[in-house]
């Protein structure tokens, strides 16, 4: 492993930069004028945090607020390595905004590392949403800001209304028709909370509640079968994957393989 490798991903979330790291280098105390978030994958590190020194090991969600003073050192002789995003104030006072309900945008990480795996699989998760599509995917960027929302719900330990939402009951029955009337259609979180008059964070939980899918999941659910169908009326795949909402082929395919087991070339060719 050389001192240090530093890879920059494409984020498919405004004001975020997501970062993979692999080293053996010590870095000086320093500040960042972001919230980071992230992972350890391999390896172990001691740093100073806000709260102290502290460890990070394999699996360990970790954390830095804008402005906290901040080292970092291998443990032991094989370097650690992890991935981060790096989010510009703004988006977290949005989301912050978003899950309080309006009563503040106010936030800090108070623990600079969390060893809990549901908090480690929320992690995995939002990067992988916020990284993994190809440039000028369609439904990317919500799937990120589901994740993230509740991410920093898990995370912020402030209370926030957590009971009946009045309303939601028919609010998520007409975001499941406005989905439904048209699963290609590109929509966001946000265009799909505000139609529902809801919050973005209250239509996931909601959402998430009533019919055991986040709203993205959903979505993609719906482009599937949609792609179905129209692969069943012997439609061309890369004709089917544009008419279903899906970025190109290989996209559909991923998704078709993840549903159903069975590529689209495999189904159409079945049909045949």
């Amino acid at each position: 492993m050389s001192q240090v490798q530093f890879q920059l991903h494409r984020c498919r979330l405004a004001g975020v930069q997501a970062v993979e790291a692999r080293t053996r280098h010590t870095f000086a105390r320093h500040t960042h004028d972001q919230f980071g978030i992230g992972l350890i994958c391999h390896g172990a590190q001691r740093s100073l945090s806000g709260r102290g020194v502290v460890e990070a090991g394999p699996g360990h969600a970790i954390t830095v607020n804008p402005g906290e003073v901040h080292d970092g050192a291998p443990v032991g002789d094989a370097g650690r390595a992890w991935r981060m995003l790096y989010f510009d104030p703004g988006v977290i006072a949005e989301a912050v905004g978003d899950i309080s309900e309006g009563k503040t945008t106010a936030y800090e990480f108070t623990q600079p590392v969390i060893r809990d795996a549901a908090i480690a699989l929320r992690v995995r998760q939002l990067y992988a949403a916020a990284t993994a599509m190809p440039a000028g995917a369609s439904g990317a960027a919500p799937a990120a800001d589901e994740v993230l929302l509740m991410l920093l719900s898990e995370v912020m330990h402030t209370p926030h209304a957590s009971g009946h939402i009045t309303g939601a009951v028919p609010a998520i029955a007409h975001a499941q028709a406005l989905i439904d009337a048209d699963p290609a259609a590109p929509v966001t979180l946000a265009e799909l909370a505000g139609a529902c008059g809801l919050s973005r964070f209250q239509l996931v939980r909601a959402f998430a509640r009533d019919t055991g899918l986040t709203p993205h999941a959903y979505l993609v659910q719906r482009r599937a079968q949609l792609a179905r169908r129209l692969i069943a009326r012997r439609m061309p795949l890369a004709e089917a994957a544009s008419a279903s909402g899906f970025a190109d082929q290989s996209h559909m395919t991923r998704v078709f393989v993840r549903h159903y087991g069975f590529a689209p070339g495999a189904y159409a060719a079945a049909l045949s």
